[in-house]
């Protein structure tokens, strides 16, 4: 009998994307987690599949997985912030990460989408949905960068 042999893990790259949805009333989608009994609300977020993808696919990617929406929709506008967050992970997560990854680059995006745009979401990552005016999500927010990001939302769609 051949041995089995194990592949090797792979781990999470330390680079993700923070990407705000929101409407021209500036309603913020907020999503629950489901890997948390908390009431663990944000936006969406995702890490890179590789270093050498660019943030921006990496926002289109993570929004259509968690959200079935599609960023590159011509009713739709991505808007990269320039912005980006330098934070510990949490140490619920770190075991994703590669031994002794403990900070985490995040780099912030707008998605502006119309108030009807339907939500789909991925059961394994979210349980349930909400649009909130930007002042009430970032209230909701469990990451303070999240929250910090809903309350910058006002300056960049004037």
């Amino acid at each position: 009998m051949a041995e089995a042999t194990a592949l090797p893990r792979s781990y999470k790259i330390p680079k993700s994307v923070l990407v705000v949805i929101y409407t021209a009333s500036l309603d913020i989608l907020l999503i629950r987690r489901a890997d948390t009994s908390d009431a663990f609300w944000q936006s969406v977020t995702g890490s890179k599949d590789s270093d050498q993808d660019p943030f921006a696919d990496t926002a289109v990617r993570e929004v259509f997985e968690e959200t079935g929406i599609n960023a590159r929709d011509p009713s739709c506008l991505l808007q990269d912030w320039e912005l980006e967050n330098v934070y510990e992970i949490y140490p619920r997560w770190r075991h994703r990460y590669a031994p002794g990854i403990t900070m985490n680059t995040e780099h912030v995006f707008g998605l502006r989408v119309g108030a009807d745009t339907p939500v789909q979401l991925n059961p394994r990552e979210h349980t349930d949905w909400i649009w909130l005016p930007w002042q009430a999500a970032a209230d909701r927010c469990f990451s303070p960068s999240n929250a910090e990001a809903c309350l910058l939302l006002p300056r960049f769609v004037s």
